[in-house]
């Protein structure tokens, strides 16, 4: 219960700060700290909406996860992805290791909810990496398209995108979080996964 407190409390304090940022966004007229922020702000609600709406329990050990993820990006709106040159590959690394998490989870519940899926442990660490790096190529994507539409028509651009080079290094973090994610991540997960599987479970019935 004190681990949970300390959770829930931790998740409060990085949400207030959060919601600074997007306030600094709001006062100080910068479109892409607000969306940032706002967004960011809005995914730490994220895990009370699963449990309110689909009774998708997270553990407060993940969704403080979670929150530390959104935080450290909308704190690095502020500019520190241009003055701190490690910020961008650490929110990379924390942001890949939630994108893996999810397909972990999401795969290794249908795994045990039904007979017919069986995914192997070599099969399961190729699935994780995959799935990672397919959503970092849409992110990076989506950053080179919110930059030459913003350049277009002469507004700052929403998400920050650096080039070929930087494209390729935020993927190799990418790459890590999963890593991380498929060789570690599976006991801090189980909770999730057993959640997803007996919800699984509910909508068979």
């Amino acid at each position: 219960m004190e681990i949970d407190l300390s959770s829930y409390r931790l998740v409060r304090y990085l949400q207030f700060a959060i919601a600074s940022v997007a306030f600094v966004g709001l006062v100080t007229r910068n479109v892409g700290v607000l969306i940032n922020g706002s967004f960011a702000l809005g995914v730490t609600f994220l895990p009370g909406v699963l449990k309110r709406d689909y009774r998708l329990s997270l553990s407060p050990t993940l969704t403080l996860w979670i929150t530390v993820a959104v935080c450290l990006h909308a704190i690095g709106m502020l500019g520190l992805y241009d003055e701190v040159w490690w910020w961008d590959h650490l929110t990379h690394l924390l942001s890949a290791t939630l994108v893996a998490g999810v397909g972990y989870a999401t795969a290794r519940a249908f795994d045990e909810h039904s007979d017919a899926v069986y995914f192997p442990p070599r099969f399961m660490f190729v699935y994780v990496l995959l799935f990672t790096l397919a959503a970092g190529v849409i992110w990076e994507v989506l950053e080179f398209t919110t930059r030459a539409s913003a350049g277009f028509i002469g507004v700052k651009p929403v998400l920050i995108q650096y080039g070929l080079s930087d494209t390729i290094v935020d993927l190799i973090f990418d790459a890590a979080g999963a890593v991380l994610v498929a060789l570690f991540g599976t006991t801090l997960l189980a909770e999730t996964v057993e959640t997803l599987r007996t919800r699984l479970s509910r909508e068979k019935d």
